[in-house]
């Protein structure tokens, strides 16, 4: 065999109860495991290499279900933020705002729209325009040999919308939605594994719901998910949430929510709730997943909280607005007073929101301060082109507990990687699971958690050969000590890398070796083989 671990305590990712086993590896996949006991009985496995795994748990790869490396993946070949955490699989394309499909001009548009997610984009060589062409450019990335970690791609309804009919707050027409069925399926022809949307962001806020049943309905065809970013999590949560579930059961379209928070002071102890009209829903044979990050504060831009009709006609029309006294007027007290359905519906509370990043660095001295008022939001929004990014402390630490322990639940990080004090969850979700939910706390097991963070995400993707430890699967695994993973990343040094995940493997070769990474890019991107 090439690759021989030795005396590992298997945590399978089925959820059942781990083991001591050798596990051996050749051709980039799982040849054979030996459980303990059993070696008496036959020869025990031999390698070119024998990697003694005493004190380790061995685990599948972890599936991050929400990630935000659209372009992180191309620029950066190390992608150690990932990769040292034990991500193995990345999904990209979420919040309804990504690169692909695109035409010149709403690559231009996309671009500035989330230039405070992924930078503007000028490192990287943007000479994409579908899905199918951005999912080539990773797998050629880096002179050929492919990216960090393997990843999954989303059609983002929100780029879409704004590629068939721009920034207009109405309905779309019929030829308007004809396109946009065209444009997801080609997306999910090419690869793409689902759509998702992002609800409080512009443009796609400006859908109804009947326009994203249609868009559901293909998806269904073609064996996708739903991955909604949708309409509130503050004052309008349940019933977002309720819509969501109405909504893909009549498209006949398996939902997955992302990262399902309950947050803002008007859902404090309201997490029962939501999981109880989930299990209804479930209980009467709907198709649902969901990702949570395990903190409680929330990561966005700060334009996303302007009111959606300050956003019609994209970012040069929301900075002439920001200019004007009158139209600054309106949107102050859509924010402080009404609240925006940019900020959930709920009045902004300026004292939690942090600076995290801006694009402009002459404006660094604002990161890791607190808004003071909305004169001092609205200036840095103009001088910063609205590319700045912020924390939201408004999340509570009940509600993450009760949504983590869900029969549906999964991991997803959320993690911008942009800007000088980005949310530690981007460098720290899955350790912090592992270290401060499971070792510390006891809120999951350590077998719960894994088939969390494993096989329930591959199933949601319809990976038929990974996130599990079995014969014949791909070796996407991680080793960590039980007694010593936890998150680096803190809100002061969100950038410092995780403890005790010394081996992290992709197709079998190690991407973190003895706690360093090595230079092997074995990522390549999951694509579903559709079959409308």
């Amino acid at each position: 065999m090439e690759l021989v671990i030795r005396d590992a305590e298997v945590v399978d990712g089925s959820g059942g109860p781990s083991y001591r086993a050798d596990v051996a590896i050749d051709r980039g996949r799982i040849a054979a495991i030996v459980k303990e006991g059993a070696q008496a009985g036959c020869q025990r496995p031999t390698g070119r290499r024998v990697l003694d795994a005493e004190g380790l748990a061995l685990s599948p790869g972890f599936v991050d279900m929400h990630a935000h490396s659209d372009l992180a993946l191309l620029r950066d070949p190390d992608h150690s933020a990932k990769a040292a955490q034990g991500v193995t699989l990345e999904v990209l394309g979420q919040d309804g705002l990504s690169y692909a499909p695109v035409d010149d001009r709403t690559l231009a548009e996309v671009r500035r729209a989330i230039t405070g997610w992924n930078g503007d984009g000028s490192d990287v060589d943007l000479d994409w325009r579908t899905v199918g062409e951005y999912l080539d450019r990773l797998d050629g990335a880096h002179g050929g040999r492919g990216i960090a970690v393997n990843a999954a791609y989303l059609v983002p309804q929100g780029t879409v919308r704004m590629y068939a009919m721009g920034w207009e707050d109405r309905p779309a027409t019929g030829p308007e939605l004809d396109r946009m069925r065209r444009l997801v399926t080609e997306g999910l022809e090419q690869g793409a594994v689902g759509m998702s949307s992002g609800l409080t962001y512009t443009p796609g806020m400006y859908a109804p719901d009947a326009e994203l049943t249609e868009l559901c309905r293909v998806v269904a065809r073609y064996g996708g998910y739903y991955c909604p970013h949708h309409r509130s999590y503050g004052a309008g949560a349940l019933r977002a949430y309720q819509e969501m579930v109405a909504l893909t059961r009549e498209a006949g379209c398996p939902l997955h929510l992302a990262h399902a928070t309950m947050n803002f002071g008007v859902n404090r102890g309201r997490a029962p709730e939501l999981l109880a009209l989930l299990d209804e829903a479930l209980d009467a044979g709907a198709d649902i997943s969901l990702d949570t990050y395990p903190y409680t504060p929330g990561c966005t831009t700060l334009v996303a909280l302007l009111p959606g009709w300050a956003s019609e006609g994209g970012p040069e029309a929301i900075l002439a607005r920001l200019r004007d006294d009158t139209a600054a007027e309106r949107i102050r007290r859509h924010l402080e007073e009404t609240g925006s359905d940019g900020c959930h519906g709920v009045p902004v509370e300026w004292r939690t929101v942090e600076i995290s990043g801006v694009a402009d660095p002459a404006l660094t001295e604002h990161v890791g301060r607190r808004v003071d008022d909305w004169p001092a939001a609205r200036r840095l929004l103009i001088d910063d082109r609205l590319g700045t990014t912020i924390l939201q402390h408004v999340g509570h630490e009940e509600n993450v507990r009760a949504i983590m322990r869900h029969r549906v639940h999964t991991g997803g990080s959320d993690g911008i990687l942009q800007g000088l004090k980005p949310h530690p969850r981007a460098y720290g979700t899955f350790p912090h699971y592992l270290g401060r939910y499971v070792r510390e706390l006891g809120v999951l097991s350590l077998e719960e958690c894994v088939a969390h963070l494993t096989s329930r995400p591959a199933a949601r993707l319809r990976l038929p050969d990974r996130g599990l430890v079995r014969e014949h699967y791909i070796a996407d695994l991680v080793l960590f000590d039980p007694a010593t993973v936890a998150a680096g990343s803190t809100y002061a040094s969100p950038r410092t890398l995780p403890t005790g995940i010394p081996h992290v493997l992709i197709d079998g070769r190690f991407v973190i070796d003895d706690g360093h990474r090595t230079d092997v890019l074995a990522g390549r991107t999951i694509r579903r083989t559709p079959t409308p």
